[in-house]
């Protein structure tokens, strides 16, 4: 987890968001919403695989940072990954970073 740029706070995904890992990881971007002024990213490139757990604590996540007037964007989600939101139809309620889909296709 990092910051990135002056508009935006940054939130790093490790390789898995699944029900092993995602009570520590909602912690986490919790705690990044909590403190963020602006726009939260998560960069979703090293993501290789999510499941049902994962694709729940991203909604609860993305609902929260509207709660509080925030935006939360997806950034650098591989083609599988954007594959998946598309057959859950998450991607019509995440907001994916469509400016850097070139970069992970």
């Amino acid at each position: 987890m990092g910051v990135g740029s002056a508009a935006e706070d940054l939130f790093t995904l490790g390789s898995h968001l699944d029900g092993r890992n995602v009570a520590v990881v909602r912690n986490g971007l919790n705690d990044v919403l909590a403190r963020a002024t602006r726009d939260v990213v998560i960069d979703m490139g090293a993501l290789e695989s999510i499941d049902a757990a994962g694709l729940g604590m991203l909604t609860a996540a993305h609902l929260r940072a509207e709660r509080s007037g925030q935006r939360l964007l997806l950034r650098n989600c591989s083609k599988e990954i954007r594959r998946v939101l598309a057959v859950t139809r998450l991607n019509r309620v995440l907001r994916l970073d469509r400016g850097n889909l070139e970069l992970s296709a």
